[in-house]
């Protein structure tokens, strides 16, 4: 059972969420009601959906009782982590034909890699894409020709993004389906101290340029626990993967029994079965709840105080910055994992992983079990882990009895901390997060006085020249949605990481985003209402103290209260972020994207 500040927190959700999500199920029910839609296409439409299908697949569908199965897939070969979709359609279309189901491929979603646009133009447009993605999911499900869809998706943006256009066909399935993790390469931790001497130049760039590619060096997701890593642990205890296939690495017998099982498990919960699962409903505030239990209990990315409130508000639920700052504060912190620790995901997997997790956090009274997941009912069936059986196919066993490394992965009676690794900030300077998990304790609080910069390049000038050699608080603002698109600032870190190595007491303030690399600096992100929009931020000058309190929750700028009141914003020319490499075309996101406390998204103003 929950508990009781659990499920208090859950009921305050529900009742905040109730019009809303009231709304959203009405709609949902009217297209349930309706029954299969292909059914109801005129004679021509029919035959163009199924016109390039195989002559089997053509006879089901022409006979019209065969469960129409959708692929929406995020493939591409630049991304390591999407290169394996490529085979995917193909097992799936075997699986679904083995189920008396035709499967095809109803579109594809862009796919942008965050660790190739780090610093660059192309970054502004990332948390956008997320938006596109939704965007390009609707479109590629708008032929109303499928029972159920699997979604093909991993990283950064593209898993919140599809989440996202899957809600707003709520009435159908959904199963989502990852393709793993690489396999180790370099360390973490040695990568990360090869990026620091690069940035003191003690080491070329051929030596960096090495490190990165034993890092990165295979097909799969990034091995560190960013935000795509943090995608599939979400995914699976929000009940949308079959049980224990976040962490399954790529090209392997048993990675290809869980799609196929995926494939087959979305034709068994359609409308034309026993077992009717329309994500829609399945995706409540129980299950939004868990996620976010999930992100604390793991140290997870930084970018889900976006996402999150976006994903839930597609299905009526309305998330905030306070519903996560106080489950943060009821979930311990379970996993070490890079940049938490020195582990990547691959040792989380097998010191226990997400069978173990969930165990635990179900024993603690920390997740919601009475949930409708693709496995079924209950959350349980996730306190398992996949084999290969005799056969090829798949069979859980329990999960681990006990970590297999409490380096990596504790008991809820043993966390690394009792508490989640993010704190939500407020004070004169606005809101923003923190994350902390990484940070160590006699950093959570830092004051010192501020240095200005409106771009990242600005900062690495200014620590090239020896100008940062100092206590200082590096603000980076006209870096919000509104200004720019709100890129991630990760390229920071090194330099920022230098100073605090030499002994300085250093932060980072910023209306712009972190990844989910997000380090040993303390830095305050999100801040809002932004610099673009008027923000507090933007009265901040060069020698302002401010104080910086993940412990308190608090980001203050110690001026006197009368000054600050009649201390004017700054302004910035903002046309340099306004074209080139695309931006042109997003100008009418940027002019209609909400706040970072609402999700940063164009859907949240619209619905406003």
């Amino acid at each position: 059972m929950p508990t009781s500040r659990m499920t208090e927190i859950t009921a305050r959700i529900a009742a905040r969420s109730q019009p809303t999500r009231e709304k959203y199920l009405a709609q949902v029910e009217h297209y349930i009601s309706k029954g299969p839609s292909r059914k109801k296409l005129g004679c021509a439409g029919q035959a163009h959906a199924f016109a390039a299908c195989g002559p089997s697949e053509k006879s089901d569908m022409l006979a019209g009782n065969a469960v129409s199965l959708g692929i929406v897939t995020a493939y591409n070969d630049m991304l390591s982590a999407h290169q394996p979709y490529e085979n995917f359609p193909a097992k799936i279309r075997e699986a679904a034909r083995a189920a008396g189901a035709v499967a095809q491929v109803a579109g594809g979603v862009p796919a942008m890699c965050d660790g190739v646009t780090q610093g660059e133009t192309g970054m502004e447009l990332s948390l956008f894409s997320r938006d596109v993605i939704a965007l390009a999911t609707a479109v590629a499900l708008s032929h109303q020709t499928f029972d159920a869809a699997v979604y093909l998706g991993i990283c950064d943006k593209i898993v919140p993004g599809l989440v996202t256009g899957a809600l707003s066909f709520g009435h159908l399935p959904a199963v989502f389906i990852p393709g793993g993790p690489m396999t180790s390469g370099l360390p973490n931790s040695e990568k990360n101290r090869i990026r620091q001497l690069y940035a003191e130049g003690k080491v070329s760039r051929q030596d960096l340029l090495e490190a990165e590619s034993k890092s990165y060096h295979g097909p799969g997701t990034c091995t560190f626990y960013g935000t795509a890593n943090t995608n599939q642990m979400m995914m699976e205890i929000m009940g949308l993967h079959l049980p224990g296939a976040a962490f399954i690495n790529p090209n392997t017998p048993l990675r290809d029994a869980l799609t196929a099982a995926a494939a087959t498990r979305a034709c068994q919960i359609t409308a034309a079965g026993n077992e009717f699962t329309p994500l829609g409903k399945m995706l409540d505030e129980r299950a939004f709840t868990n996620a976010v239990v999930g992100l604390h209990a793991t140290g997870g990315s930084t970018n889900h105080t976006i996402h999150l409130i976006t994903m839930a508000a597609a299905a009526g639920i309305l998330l905030t910055w306070d519903d996560l700052s106080d489950l943060a504060d009821i979930t311990p912190q379970l996993t070490r994992i890079y940049p938490n620790g020195s582990a990547d995901v691959n040792h989380f997997h097998a010191a226990g992983g997400m069978g173990f997790l969930i165990r635990e956090l179900l024993s603690a009274g920390l997740l919601h079990e009475d949930v409708q997941t693709v496995a079924g009912t209950g959350l349980e069936a996730y306190a398992t882990e996949p084999m290969l059986d005799a056969d090829g196919g798949v069979r859980w066993v329990p999960a681990a009895e006990a970590s297999g490394d409490e380096t990596v992965l504790r008991p809820a009676k043993n966390p690394f901390s009792p508490t989640g690794g993010l704190k939500l900030l407020h004070g004169n300077l606005g809101r923003g997060v923190i994350k902390t998990s990484a940070v160590a304790k006699e950093r959570h609080i830092i004051e010192a006085p501020a240095r200005i910069f409106t771009d990242q390049e600005q900062v690495h000038a200014a620590f090239k020249a020896g100008e940062l050699n100092r206590d200082v608080v590096v603000v980076v603002r006209f870096q919000g949605p509104k200004a720019n698109g709100m890129p991630e600032l990760h390229r920071l870190m090194p330099p920022l990481g230098v100073l605090q190595d030499k002994g300085f007491r250093v932060a980072l303030v910023t209306d712009g985003r972190m990844s989910g690399a997000s380090g040993k600096v303390p830095a305050a992100i999100h801040v809002t209402p932004e610099a673009a929009g008027g923000g507090a931020i933007a009265k901040l000058r060069d020698g302002d103290l401010v104080r910086v309190d993940g412990v308190a929750g608090t980001l203050t700028a110690l001026v006197d209260e009368a000054e600050w009141d009649i201390r004017q914003p700054a302004q910035e020319d903002l046309s340099p972020y306004e074209s080139g490499i695309g931006r042109d075309l997003f100008a009418a996101f940027r002019a209609a994207v909400s706040t970072a406390d609402t999700g940063a998204s164009i859907f949240a103003k619209v619905a406003a």
